[in-house]
């Protein structure tokens, strides 16, 4: 559901999410690449990247992709992963790549790692981060006057108390 909802309302989330991405973007480039299947051969299991954007940047000829990852459970090494992937799509592609992850699970609320790094004592080898969306961190409150169909899709995944959930509830449907 997640992405069919970005898909669908991509220019939105941005707007909502990341709006120093939307405004550098010419919104008439947007393409949809075709669904990537990552092999990894290691621990022999085939992932598939959630969305891939092409975009180019307003008033350019610079196009750059925006990897979209909808995650619904923790995972230990998550952040790995989303560098796998984003090694492989560099690899592939040879354009910049934006990495957006959106956490959408309701426990735990601590925050998410999102980097992955390789040091050694003297040397920083790499360190990679990704734009976090954890969404049972963020306040629903925060979202309410949006005009925006994002927010009212997602902000019944956001930090709501049991108490008021009717009212999220009543919110949502109001807009």
């Amino acid at each position: 559901m997640f992405k069919e909802l970005i898909s669908t309302f991509f220019i939105e989330f941005l707007e909502l999410f990341l709006p120093e991405i939307a405004i550098d973007i010419d919104k008439n480039s947007i393409q949809f690449l075709p669904e990537e299947i990552l092999s990894d051969v290691t621990a022999g299991e085939k992932k598939v990247i959630d969305l891939l954007v092409k975009v180019r940047y307003k008033q350019q000829e610079t196009f750059f992709l925006i990897h979209v990852e909808a995650q619904s459970y923790t995972q230990q090494y998550f952040a790995k992963r989303m560098f796998k992937y984003f090694a492989r799509l560099y690899e592939k592609y040879d354009l910049p790549i934006f990495p957006v992850v959106i956490f959408s699970f309701d426990e735990p609320v601590r925050p998410e790692p999102k980097t992955h790094s390789v040091t050694f004592t003297n040397l920083e080898v790499l360190k990679f981060e990704f734009a976090s969306i954890q969404l049972n961190r963020i306040s629903w409150r925060d979202y309410l006057t949006q005009q925006n169909p994002v927010a009212a899709a997602l902000m019944s995944k956001m930090n709501i108390s049991p108490e008021q959930r009717p009212q999220v509830k009543a919110e949502c449907l109001r807009l």
